[in-house]
């Protein structure tokens, strides 16, 4: 057959068309399923975690969700995931976000965007209350105890520290006691347990210094090449922050009326607009 000159640009069309990537749009998927999947830890209270007599998944993490999707006119669909799994759900298109404490890291952005942060997560130096020291300068070349390949181990390199690991915070925490390492690093909320911990009768009394060690931006994670969703996350995040919602969840599972006794001083606002390091 005589392939003509129209014939081979129709042809051509065709091979193009069939070769080109496929443009999802998943934000058109949400509203056709009038559904928002949102994967959460699986048990990592306060953030996610299943409560001991309904079984239902309970935490500040969960309540986001849920008044993410109803400020999108959806509902949630919470699925809880292992700390592990939570880029790869949202990468593999899984779950449409992810919700659960996750912080803005280099590695991570290269494989899933997120939203507007919607608080700073902070790795807190705990030392003795006896210590002169105040800032994190004042402890640089100082043995600082963590958990092994822990955010907190990286902060204390970054900072010129020696890291002294552990399996877990517990065995930080007694590291100082011990006098085997002169303060402990951690995210906030571990930090003010273990020091109001540490004024229990017998113990050494630690003190936070009131500088972080390290700035994380916590924003819920979503996959790359979704501009739709991304801009309705933010617009949401940035209306619910308005109406004072996300301040009013945060006191109920971490506030100062909690044993968390945290603080929410931040807003949501563009990743771009804060001043941090991003680690690796």
């Amino acid at each position: 057959m005589r392939i003509t000159p129209l014939r081979l640009a129709v042809l051509a069309g065709l091979l193009s068309a069939a070769s080109a990537p496929v443009l999802a749009d998943q934000w058109q998927d949400v509203q056709q399923r009038k559904e928002l999947r949102c994967a959460t830890f699986a048990d990592v209270p306060p953030f996610a975690a299943p409560d001991p007599k309904s079984r239902e998944m309970v935490g500040f993490d969960v309540d986001l969700c849920n008044a993410l999707a109803k400020q999108l006119g959806v509902k949630a669909a919470v699925t809880p995931v292992s700390v592990e799994a939570r880029v790869p759900e949202v990468k593999m298109g899984r779950v449409d976000v992810t919700v659960a404490n996750l912080a803005y890291t280099l590695s991570r952005a290269e494989q899933i965007q997120f939203s507007h942060p919607y608080y700073l997560a902070k790795e807190m130096l705990a030392v003795k209350a006896s210590d002169p020291g105040t800032k994190k300068a004042d402890f640089k070349g100082k043995r600082l105890s963590s958990t092994k390949g822990s955010t907190s181990e990286l902060s204390i390199k970054l900072n010129g520290s020696e890291p002294v690991t552990f399996q877990d915070t517990g065995s930080a925490y007694m590291a100082v006691q011990q006098n085997k390492s002169v303060g402990m690093v951690a995210n906030t909320m571990t930090i003010t347990k273990l020091v109001n911990q540490s004024k229990t009768p017998g113990a050494v009394e630690l003190k936070m210094i009131q500088e972080p060690m390290v700035l994380q931006p916590i924003g819920v994670g979503m996959k790359k090449d979704e501009p739709v969703l991304l801009t309705k996350v933010n617009e949401a995040l940035l209306a619910l922050d308005k109406a004072g919602e996300i301040d009013r969840l945060w006191n109920k599972w971490l506030g100062p009326n909690t044993e968390y006794k945290m603080v929410r001083e931040e807003k949501v606002v563009p990743l771009a607009e804060l001043h941090f390091t991003p680690i690796p």
